[in-house]
């Protein structure tokens, strides 16, 4: 039995879109132990609260950090009695942690969720595997299909963190988006470190094309999106399955990082300039109207000049329907931290993202200007101010663009499907009318 005054806890989630989903499942488990569960990062009055946090780059890590120091400061000053850490932060840090923010009671990694469930005596029945408590709004999940990756790209701390990829079993997958259909969601967004690679640990093969068309069977889903695909091996089945199956958006999150042949080989990519167009050019002819998203990373070590305008061509070559762009921070561990030196300079990385920036606004207002006058089917979102907020098929929420829709015309249901003419286009932003 539960004290009454450690009845309530705030979970704080920060990082990415597979967070999100951790935070999820144990909130699921705090709940069905009698816990009052809230997640509102403004709050630090929770009887108890727990931070998810982020340890992928520096922006990412101060932001857990002064997170983690403002609830150290509420149990100082009585608001909280209990503070947890866990997450990716915790998993690289613990030890750095502990010594200085002794204020958190304790601190559990990214691999250790046992140790917080069984601290806070949150329920073990293992039929909660595939319950969740949802903080996005109720018509789109994230449904997290693998842990891990086995790449080791040599930027990159995700490996250090999360370890090798582990596979979700698919009939444990489909359970769990049975269970948001049956609660109201219509979009399923699939993420992984790399979903491409799902199914080679458990069924010796890769899975994704049949994950995805089982997905689509279940009733209530209409829409099915696809994340965080690697680009090298991709495999030709998942192409098809985009191709011929409806409720799959015409859209794909594919971070390709880089051009150069000589960045993709000092980053360890496993695949070449070659490759990677070879695989656009399939992609977009075997499904029309597909949206690429990719996000790029600059300021590498060994970046030349002529690297970097091989790389701002290939961004004007292919015209990316959605683009993110990075500046490259040295994380330990990694291997360009240990073997390569930092050696282009912070000023020249920030002119370059600057540059790719301002080529990609450019692209995306052609673009969007292409799609006035079409009628798409839209989601909505949200209402804010005097506009619906909706999303096609092409955009992923909170990372791309938005539709916007006159609230005084018509009244509309967030969470609703509905045909909307596009009658105006900014860079990262359309204007539409209900038409049906």
């Amino acid at each position: 039995m539960l004290c009454s005054e450690m009845r309530k806890i705030n979970v704080i989630t920060l990082g990415c879109s597979k967070n999100t989903v951790d935070s999820e499942h144990l909130m699921a488990r705090l709940a069905a132990a009698g816990y009052e569960v809230v997640f509102d990062s403004d709050r630090t009055d929770a009887d108890t609260v727990v931070i998810n946090t982020c340890g992928f780059i520096g922006d990412a890590k101060q932001e857990s950090i002064d997170m983690i120091l403002r609830a150290a400061a509420a149990k100082q000053a009585g608001r909280i009695s209990r503070l947890f850490v866990i997450g990716c932060l915790s998993e690289r840090y613990a030890d750095e942690l502990r010594a200085e923010i002794p204020e958190v009671d304790d601190y559990f990694g990214a691999r250790n969720w046992d140790g917080i469930v069984r601290v806070l005596g949150a329920a073990e029945d293992p039929a909660l595997a595939t319950s969740r408590r949802l903080t996005t709004p109720k018509h789109y999940a994230y449904l997290k299909i693998s842990e891990g990756c086995n790449w080791m790209c040599g930027y990159c701390a995700i490996p250090l963190i999360r370890g090798p990829h582990v596979s979700v079993p698919m009939e444990e997958l489909e359970e769990e988006a049975r269970r948001l259909a049956a609660g109201g969601v219509r979009e399923l967004i699939v993420i992984a470190q790399d979903t491409t690679y799902y199914g080679i640990d458990l069924y010796g093969k890769r899975m994704l094309a049949e994950l995805l068309r089982r997905l689509c069977r279940i009733e209530g889903i209409e829409w099915v999106r696809l994340h965080y695909a690697y680009p090298a091996a991709f495999p030709d089945d998942v192409i098809e399955a985009m191709a011929t199956e409806p409720k799959i958006c015409k859209y794909l999150d594919i971070p390709f990082q880089h051009i150069s042949d000589a960045q993709l080989a000092s980053m360890h990519r496993r695949h070449t300039k070659a490759e990677a167009m070879a695989l656009i050019g399939r992609l977009r002819a075997a499904i029309p109207g597909l949206a690429i998203r990719t996000t790029l990373l600059v300021g590498y070590p060994g970046e030349t000049e002529a690297d970097f305008e091989e790389l701002l061509e290939f961004v004007r070559e292919v015209r990316f329907e959605r683009l993110g762009v990075f500046a490259y921070s040295e994380e330990e561990g990694t291997y360009s931290a240990r073997e390569l030196r930092d050696d282009v300079p912070e000023a020249i990385k920030q002119q370059r993202v600057e540059r790719i920036m301002s080529l990609q606004n450019e692209i995306s207002l052609a673009n969007n200007r292409r799609r006035v006058g079409n009628t798409e089917r839209v989601l909505i979102d949200s209402r804010q101010g005097d506009f619906y907020v909706g999303r096609s098929q092409y955009d992923s929420p909170e990372v791309d663009q938005e539709i916007l829709i006159p609230a005084a015309e018509r009244r509309l249901l967030r969470g609703r499907f509905y045909d909307v003419r596009l009658d105006r286009a900014e860079d990262y932003d359309l204007y539409g009318t209900v038409t049906r």
